[in-house]
Order: structure tokens, then sequence, then C-alpha cells
């Protein structure tokens, strides 16, 4: 009886010394391509966490390369751009799932969530989110292999331009059809006419040179401040830097900031108005009390805003020489 039972018992240890050991032993590359391939099948963009990673991503063989997200979702951590980059890396990995086929260009897209992979922000010594990075099928990523955002942004066709670079595969971006622009042009034009219907009786406006000069003023304004360059590098709101402080003005004369651009904006506009003023002056029968006020007014703007947007233009293009008032 009691034979039966330490044999029972080394049989069950046995077996689950073999399964372990199973378990344990590296997968090869065909079930590593088949996992993959049924996490894929399921979901375009595969959610790595620490063992994940390290089985599909770090451990050799791979004859595949992933294009891997890092981010920081939750609310708590404060991450202002992370769900903009995230929508834009969805875009690129759906175009691709409908583009291309497995078989074709072995090629991966995947995500790690700081709150579920945080021992993986700290193998690779991430510090910040979003990051997007490269994993090779051979080797380690190199220094290109990271995406510099700060630099090109994070929309979809950066981000599948980047790929390209780094994979020889091209992507073509597919969006998802958004009709708020068509609505608001339907909008736009019904008032219009509409406005054009009331006043048909009257057309002297269109002839107005002030009302076609400040359409002309607010064209320029929002062409220099940048907007265009928003539209088409998707740049981030803002950065926070590691030690939690916000900064407005980017730092390079390569890239820039959404709200840098409405700092550049307000400040031109300012800049504007005070021209305006010291033409004015001279331009309308005032006393000369009221034109010398204007002239010193508007002279003091221009200057103030000149200042300051040349320094602004001074701290992004690093070994510019000149100044003026503010250094």
């Amino acid at each position: 009886m009691y034979l039966k039972t330490i044999l029972l018992c080394a049989f069950i240890v046995l077996n689950s010394l073999v399964e372990s050991a199973r378990e344990e032993r590296p997968k090869s590359l065909d079930q590593k391509v088949q996992q993959l391939n049924d996490l894929y099948q399921k979901k375009f963009l595969v959610k790595f966490n620490g063992p994940k990673f390290k089985e599909f991503v770090k451990s050799p063989p791979r004859n595949y390369s992933v294009i891997m997200m890092f981010t920081a979702m939750a609310s708590h951590r404060q991450c202002s751009i992370c769900g903009h980059a995230s929508d834009e890396f969805i875009i690129v990995a759906n175009s691709y799932r409908y583009s291309h086929r497995l078989t074709e260009s072995p090629l991966y897209f995947g995500i790690v969530d700081f709150d579920e992979g945080s021992d993986i922000f700290q193998m690779l010594r991430i510090n910040t989110a979003p990051v997007f990075m490269h994993f090779p099928a051979k080797g380690k990523p190199k220094p290109l292999d990271t995406m510099d955002i700060q630099r090109v942004g994070f929309a979809s066709e950066m981000i599948a331009k980047w790929i390209q670079e780094r994979t020889d595969v091209q992507i073509r971006i597919f969006r998802p059809p958004n009709y708020s622009s068509t609505l608001a042009l339907s909008i736009l034009f019904a008032i219009c006419s509409s406005f054009l219907y009331i006043r048909r009786n009257n057309m002297e406006m269109f002839f107005n040179k002030n009302l076609w000069g400040v359409f002309s003023v607010l064209f320029c304004l929002n062409m220099i401040s940048g907007q265009m360059w928003n539209h088409i590098r998707g740049p981030p709101l803002m950065h926070r830097n590691q030690q939690g402080i916000i900064t407005y003005i980017h730092n390079s004369s390569q890239g820039q900031f959404i709200v840098e651009t409405y700092i550049i904006i307000i400040l031109n506009t300012i800049l504007v108005f005070g021209a305006v003023i010291m033409i004015d002056s001279y331009t309308k029968k005032t006393d000369s009390k009221t034109r010398k006020i204007m002239t010193v007014g508007g002279l003091a703007l221009v200057v103030f805003l000149f200042s300051v947007i040349l320094s602004i233009f001074k701290s992004k293009a690093h070994g510019y020489p000149y100044s003026f008032l503010i250094k």
C-alpha cells in the first residue's frame, strides 16, 4: 500500500517536472510565428506584457520585425498626446493589415502600456511616452530605430514613412472616412448663400478695401504661424519633460508645438495692430496730441513684439547671433 502511494507521488512529481521543462524550453521559430499570426488574426495590434515581449521580441530566433509603441494611456499618467498618437498608430497598423500579407513582409505591430509593462520600460530605459521603436529581425535596435517624434511628429503618414526607411515596407495609409469637414463646408456654403441672397441688392461690401485687407492679413498670420505645418506633420500639443515641467516652445528650428503656433499668431497679431495704429495716426485727421500718442504707442508695440519674436527665433535657431532688447 505504501509502495503504491510512493510510486504514485513519484509519478506525479516526475510528470510535473517534465511539463515544466517542456514549458521552459524555448519555442521554435515556427511556433512563435504561428502564435503571433493567431494573435494578429484576432487583433491587428498585439498587446505585449513582460513575458510576451521577452518571448516574441527579445528572444531569438526571429525572421520578422516588430513595430512597437510604448505609451501610457491611463488618465492618472497625464499623457495628453498618447491618445492621439495611439489613434495614428492604429491607422498605420490597420492600413498594413489591409494592404499586405504576412507571408510577403513579416511585420507585426504591438503596443506596450506602462501600467502593464513597466518592466519593459525599465529594460529599454524609456522614461517618456509615446515612443515608437522598430525591433529588427536580426540584431539589436539602433538609434535610428527609435522614431524622432519631436522632429517629424506622429502623424500616420510620418510613421509609415519611418517604417519604410527602416524595413523597406511601403504602407499606403487608409484613413477612416471623416464627414465633419464636408458637413462644415456645407454649412458654410449655406450661410454664405443665404447672406448673398439677403444682400443681393447691395454688394458694395465686396468692394470694400478694408474688408479684403483684413482677410489678407488673417490669411498671412495663419500661414506664418505654422498652422499648415501642424496639419501636415501632426506635432504634439506641448511637451512635458522628466521633471514634469511643461514646455510650450520647441527648442529646435526643425520642430514646433501646437501651442507654440497660437503664441506666435497672437504676437504677430498685436504687432500688426501696432503697425496699423502708426499708419492710421497720419492718415486720419486727428489732433497733434492724439496723433503723437497713437504713433508712440504703435511704435512701442512694434518694437517690443518684434524683440519677443526675435528672441523666440534665437532660442530655436541655436547660434543665431542677433538680438534686440530681449536676449
